[in-house]
Order: C-alpha cells, then sequence, then structure tokens
C-alpha cells in the first residue's frame, strides 16, 4: 500500500510502498477514505516529540472495514466507522471508572507496518498516512451513512478534542466566561463546545487575522489580536477580575501560563494543546491561595463510543459546524504541502482525501 513515511525530524514525508499484516484476533482492517492533517503530528515531524523512525504519521481518520479479526464483535465488513487514536482495553483501572480516554491496558501495540523487511513504526496504533490501517476494533465507531466521510474523520480528533475539553474535561457551567488561546482546528472545535454548553462569553485569542476572522464564524463573542498587546489585559479588560475558563489550544508554554493569569479566583485554565515534551510550565505559588487551578485535557476526555456519536448526530442537526473546519482538501502525495499551509497558519483544517 502507499503511505507516506517519516524518516526523520524536519524531513519531508515521503511517498512509499509498504507492507500491512492481515488483522489478528481483535483487530480490522481499514480502507482509509479521509485523514485530518494535525498539529499534533507536527509535533512529531518536529522533534518536539520523541518517535522511532521509519514512522507513518496521521491519526484523525474514517475508513471502510474491509477485513475483521476473530472475536471481533462490534463492527462487520463494509461498515463506515471512525477511527479513535486511543483504543480502550475496558478492563484497566481507567477504563472500569469510565476514563477509556487514560487507558493503560489497550495502547501498546506491535509494529505491524514493515518496508523492505525493515519495522515501520505504527503511530498512534493506527498510522493513518496510508490508504490502509490496521487497528483494534475498539477504536472504531460507526459513522451514520449521511455523514461524508472526511466530516468523520475531523470528529476522530479535532472535534472531539475541542468540545469534549469544554463538556468532558472542564465540563463549564451555563453562564461561565471562557477565553480560547488559538484558533486553529481544535481552538474552533473549543468556541463551538463552549457556545454548545451556554457559556455567555467566548473571547478568541490568535495573532493571525484569519484565524480570528475565523473565530468569530465559529461563534466567539469577542476577539483579541495578540499581535498588537498583552492579550491577559486584553482579556482583563473585557472581562474584569479574569474569565471563569481559558483553554490554551495551541500546546505552548508561554500561552499555557498566559491562560493561568487569565482566570479569575476559583478559575481553571485547561491545556488542550500538545506542550513539547521536555517543556516545563512555571506558575505562581500565591496564585493557589485563590483556589485558581490548571489541569490537562487528553483527547476531549472521550467516551468514543459514547461521545462522537453525538457530535454527528449535532453536525446532522446543524448544531456543530465541521464542513467549514475544511480549508482544503490534498491527494496523499501533497501532504507535505499541507503540513506548510498548517505551520504558516493558513488553513482551519486540512484532509488528506483518498479514493474509493
Amino acid at each position: 500500500m502507499k503511505a507516506a513515511v517519516l524518516h526523520g525530524v524536519d524531513q519531508p514525508l515521503l511517498i512509499e510502498d509498504i507492507d500491512i499484516d492481515e488483522p489478528q484476533a481483535g483487530e480490522v482492517l481499514v480502507k482509509t477514505s479521509a485523514t485530518g492533517v494535525c498539529h499534533s503530528d507536527l509535533h512529531f515531524i518536529e522533534g518536539l516529540y520523541p518517535s522511532r523512525f521509519p514512522v507513518v504519521l496521521g491519526h484523525e481518520s474514517a475508513g471502510i472495514v474491509v477485513k475483521v479479526g476473530d472475536g471481533v464483535t462490534n463492527v462487520n465488513e463494509g461498515d463506515r466507522v471512525v477511527v479513535a487514536f486511543v483504543a480502550s482495553c475496558s478492563t484497566c483501572d481507567n477504563c472500569v471508572q469510565g476514563k477509556p480516554y487514560l487507558c493503560t491496558g489497550g495502547q501498546a501495540r506491535h509494529d505491524r507496518l514493515s518496508m523492505g523487511g525493515e519495522n515501520v513504526t505504527q503511530f498512534a496504533g493506527m498510522s493513518a498516512f496510508a490508504e490502509y490501517q490496521l487497528i483494534s476494533a475498539t477504536a472504531c465507531v460507526p459513522v451514520p451513512d449521511d455523514v461524508p466521510m472526511e466530516v468523520a474523520a475531523l470528529v476522530g480528533c479535532s472535534v472531539m478534542t475541542g468540545v469534549g475539553a469544554v463538556s468532558n474535561t472542564a465540563r463549564i457551567e451555563v453562564g461561565a466566561t471562557v477565553a480560547v488561546v488559538g484558533c486553529g482546528g481544535v481552538g474552533l472545535n473549543v468556541i463551538q463546545g463552549a457556545i454548545a454548553s451556554g457559556a455567555s462569553r467566548v473571547i478568541a485569542v490568535d495573532m493571525l487575522e484569519n484565524k480570528l476572522a475565523s473565530a468569530r464564524d465559529f461563534g466567539a463573542t469577542d476577539v483579541i489580536d495578540a499581535s498588537t498587546g498583552d492579550p491577559v489585559a486584553a482579556v482583563q479588560e473585557l472581562v474584569p477580575g479574569g474569565v471563569d475558563y481559558a483553554f490554551e489550544a495551541i500546546g505552548l508554554t508561554v500561552t499555557a501560563e498566559q491562560c493561568f493569569e487569565m482566570i479569575k479566583r476559583g478559575g481553571r485554565a485547561v491545556i488542550v494543546g500538545m506542550l513539547p515534551a521536555a517543556s516545563t510550565v512555571t506558575l505562581p505559588g500565591v496564585a493557589f491561595l485563590g483556589e485558581k487551578g490548571m489541569i490537562g485535557s487528553f483527547y476531549g476526555s472521550t467516551r468514543q463510543t459514547h461521545d462522537m456519536p453525538w457530535l454527528m448526530e449535532l453536525y446532522r442537526q446543524k448544531r456543530l459546524k465541521i464542513d467549514e473546519l475544511i480549508s482544503r482538501r490534498y491527494q496523499l502525495d501533497g501532504i507535505n504541502e499541507a503540513f506548510a499551509a498548517l505551520k504558516n497558519g493558513e488553513v482551519n483544517r486540512s484532509v488528506i482525501v483518498f479514493d474509493d
């Protein structure tokens, strides 16, 4: 099959022929229909997170089940599915306690890809920048027939991560005031999640005019251009004392610290972006006397088989904008161009589309 292979840090992805194993017990083979181009993948390309090379990245996808392994009962050949990048085992403590997104028993996977007899690292248990994916059956979420596959793909990461950070991780109260720092694909979904949850004010913060324009389109009540001044002071001018919640959706320590400064006494800063693996966040100790807090949000605290269906249902009811997230579409051989556009801040989300 064709796949985009990364051979080292800051190298271009190469479209190469690689081999993929047959599904074993509990696994399925999915023919990829669409894959989103996410900033999280860029972190690995740039070496901000470690990886074994060569590797096939990609973790935001949807496709068609073409083969099932022994014991698989939740999906059948021909099913349209979102592929979740967390495959829950259902038996570890976190799964039993209703936190399958923090599963400790279902994430370890053997490398099932190879090229010329050499192992190729399978990213996030899926490797979605490829024509086929070999995944755990528990990572599959059915897609209704009237939901386009590129829409379903974005539900697999950016929509789930952004909306879920609000509804599942923070569980904001109706009437809460919210700041969203970073208005890319995930940040726009944080904005949508805040509006859907009844936030009274949603303040979008970014340094790019096109991002702020998109933020307004997705429901932000106010926008702040962080390139023209101190965004913390600007937020506190709009909401004296600070907002109830501030969501970091970029992945930078400086913006994480700014989010903590933006919140009021008793407020919460929610870190949604992937901070560099070796980074450290510094917070003023005295602030904890005011019960200010910072929490992480991983994958929107998703329970994928519960959350992804209702997100797709909101899309079907036109209560959630997903088509509008897609700025550009590429074939697999345009993937480096797609990452360049992402890095330059030109897009909300790009999607790699595969021929049926």
